[in-house]
């Protein structure tokens, strides 16, 4: 496989169609290479249109919302970001080639293995990396600037909102299948917030992430 050109052709047929004209992010996308972090089994598939199962039950997201949603964070070179479900690494990857800092928590201990392997091996050394169950919290008591959920969660916790830094975003994807909705909040005051729901879309959940009270009769 020609790798270049197979990169070239995700960016123009894939990512630009689905309105990611940010320079600084379609830069990004050929500075980190998305095929060191695929699992080798699916190599192959490193620029499809398409999830690539990483076990688990888990999966990398589409290379199109990958940059759609680098494209509306907005990320600044002092920003401190948190991701919430490692993966593969390759979203920590890209967090990190634009942030200051990432902390990237994951409930799967193989997940958060292999991340600090591959990040570490290609130079991201401002990633740091924790197994634990962060889908409804993170105990860190910083605020962050930018907060990331890669698993949809039926449900927003106020716990995230509240570790938002005036001026910081928040990307989740809230509801249920078949149809979810990602937002991006944006703490616009000590004591309010602004969401902007952005497009339609469907993944899989965040293990343990919070659920509706059933209505009991």
């Amino acid at each position: 496989m020609d790798m270049e050109q197979a990169r070239y052709n995700m960016v123009e047929q894939q990512i630009r169609p689905w309105d990611v004209l940010d320079q600084d992010v379609l830069d990004l996308l050929f500075k980190v290479r998305r095929e060191d972090f695929v699992p080798q089994a699916h190599q192959a598939l490193a620029f499809v249109d398409m999830e690539i199962p990483l076990g688990h039950g888990q999966s990398m997201w589409t290379p199109k919302l990958e940059a759609r949603v680098m494209q509306e964070l907005a990320i600044r070179p002092t920003d401190r970001a948190l991701e919430i479900g490692t993966g593969s690494g390759y979203f920590a990857a890209l967090l990190a080639s634009q942030a200051a800092g990432v902390v990237s928590v994951d409930v799967i201990p193989e997940f958060t293995a292999n991340a600090t392997r591959k990040l570490r091996a290609h130079g991201f050394d401002n990633v740091t990396l924790h197994t634990a169950d962060a889908a409804r919290d993170w105990a860190d008591e910083a605020g962050f600037d930018v907060i990331v959920l890669t698993g949809s969660t039926p449900l927003l916790s106020n716990a995230w909102l509240r570790r938002l830094k005036l001026g910081g975003r928040l990307f989740a994807i809230t509801g249920l299948a078949p149809v979810m909705h990602a937002q991006l909040v944006t703490r616009t005051a000590p004591d309010a917030t602004r969401s902007v729901t952005l497009f339609e879309t469907c993944v899989a959940p965040l293990v343990n992430a919070p659920q509706p009270v059933a209505f009991v009769f």
